[in-house]
């Protein structure tokens, strides 16, 4: 979502005390450590909160008659608990402020709601990559409950469903292709760091999506702040109108490259 200069107001009074102030971490091309402020982006995520408390979806640009109902805000009020929004504030080339906005994941089963930035891959490749695989995961999880547990033969099953889910992870990763602010483009495997690769959901959060946005349409960031919307989550560790840092184990390890270059630009 792209939002003109001339928001409207909002102020910080009866937002619970709260956190959020720098994302980033190691670069290991350059092997350096980057970082960002919130900044501007803060008043950005105050103004997105109104938003969603006044109109109570996220496609609020459209109509109401024009909505749809998968954008409605209960959903985050329910089981399936509430999810994080980001918000960067950048100049284009002439100058110019833009603020765009992004939710982390799905929201309700969409990878792409209009005036929202996309995913890091393209939702349509991603459709066509995981639809079988997941069905066959599925299939055979189905097949597996119904076997004995010291069955050879469940056994046998339970390695398929392994290399399967390995393998169509490994075709996910590929999906995602990140560009930088220097202009170079790796695959998310390249990127990360730690022992063990990308955990699943990796590249969907926030931040890697505003800062993939704004280095495809040559926006340079001078803000970036995320927030969490709903019910709070299971450990409780995410709190309704609260600002956190972005995740220490899926963004951080990512997000040195992702703002490799931008220290040149401001």
């Amino acid at each position: 979502m792209e939002v003109n200069k001339d928001r409207q107001s909002s102020t910080e009074e009866n937002v619970p005390p709260s956190w959020g102030i720098t994302i980033g971490g190691y670069c290991r091309h350059c092997q350096k450590d980057h970082r960002l402020e919130a900044g501007p982006a803060r008043q950005a995520c105050l103004d997105l909160m109104t938003n969603l408390r006044v109109h109570q979806r996220i496609d609020f640009q459209v109509p109401p008659h024009q909505s749809n109902p998968l954008c409605r805000t209960d959903y985050l009020f329910g089981e399936a608990r509430g999810k994080m929004f980001g918000a960067l504030v950048g100049r284009d080339e002439l100058g110019r402020e833009k603020i765009f906005y992004a939710f982390s994941g799905q929201y309700n089963g969409l990878w792409s709601v209009a005036d929202w930035v996309e995913p890091v891959f393209d939702p349509a490749a991603f459709v066509n990559v995981t639809e079988d695989g997941e069905r066959e995961v599925k299939r055979l999880t189905r097949e597996i409950r119904r076997l004995s547990p010291q069955s050879d033969r469940r056994k046998e099953l339970v390695q398929k469903r392994r290399r399967l889910s390995r393998q169509l992870m490994q075709q996910i990763h590929g999906l995602y292709r990140v560009t930088n602010f220097r202009g170079a483009g790796e695959l998310l495997t390249d990127i990360f760091n730690g022992e063990n690769g990308p955990p699943t959901g990796t590249g969907d959060c926030c931040a890697p999506k505003l800062l993939q946005h704004a280095a495809l349409h040559k926006i340079v960031p001078v803000g970036l702040a995320e927030f969490y919307w709903g019910k709070e989550n299971a450990s409780r560790s995410r709190q309704h109108g609260f600002f956190y840092p972005s995740c220490a184990t899926k963004c951080e390890p990512i997000l040195g490259f992702f703002l490799c270059g931008l220290e040149s630009d401001v």
